[in-house]
């Protein structure tokens, strides 16, 4: 597999974190270019620029490495959630289609690198720690996104909420291998139309 270039500027600006973050940035680069089961704690010292004796003061296996990184992608997610109900209180329909903007807008990222939790869970044992966090991770936004469809006055809430799960979802996966075009403007059309048919009320 051939390297892909770095992110513009990377070095200058990993040079300004401390360890423990650029080892987790390392490590990211990596994980998304070549799989968490391809990389080794020694490539990843390496490109963080420090040891692995340093690596393992920080995180005591490659394990927990994964898992503190994963960790970090789905706080990511949760944020996008807070935002939405931030910025639109009380509005579920409109905090819906919030979400399916950041997941449209975040649809170029996944192009090119590809969605961190689908990269990694078929990777992972059962038992894996980091597996159950994305596990956990999956079940709180589902609950979530019916509270939403609950706000929005959706009739079958829940599964309003699996239908737009499967909606979000599946668009990463299209986008990431190819297999469908404009799929950003596909995915908010579609939301928004399950929204209508579940009888959803609120901003737009």
């Amino acid at each position: 597999m051939e390297s892909s270039p770095p992110r513009p500027g990377r070095d200058t600006r990993v040079a300004r974190l401390p360890p423990r973050e650029r080892i987790l940035d390392a490590a990211e680069e990596l994980f998304l270019r070549e799989g968490i089961s391809a990389v080794g704690v020694q490539a990843i010292a390496d490109r963080a620029k420090t040891t692995k004796m340093a690596l393992y003061r920080h995180f005591a296996t490659k394990d927990a490495l994964i898992e503190e990184w994963l960790r970090i992608v789905a706080a990511g997610y949760s944020a996008a959630f807070d935002r939405a109900e931030a910025e639109h209180p009380g509005d579920g329909r409109a905090q819906i289609l919030a979400l399916a903007r950041f997941v449209a807008e975040g649809l170029p990222d996944v192009v090119q690198r590809g969605c961190p939790f689908v990269n990694s869970i078929t990777l992972l044992d059962r038992g894996h720690p980091a597996r159950r966090l994305i596990e956990d991770h999956k079940a709180t936004q589902r609950r979530r996104l019916t509270s939403m469809c609950e706000r929005a006055g959706v009739r079958a809430p829940d599964e309003a909420a699996a239908e737009i799960t499967f909606l979000m979802e599946g668009a990463q996966i299209s986008a990431q291998n190819g297999s469908v075009d404009r799929v950003g403007e596909r995915l908010l059309a579609a939301v928004e139309a399950a929204l209508d048919r579940g009888g959803a009320v609120g901003g737009r």
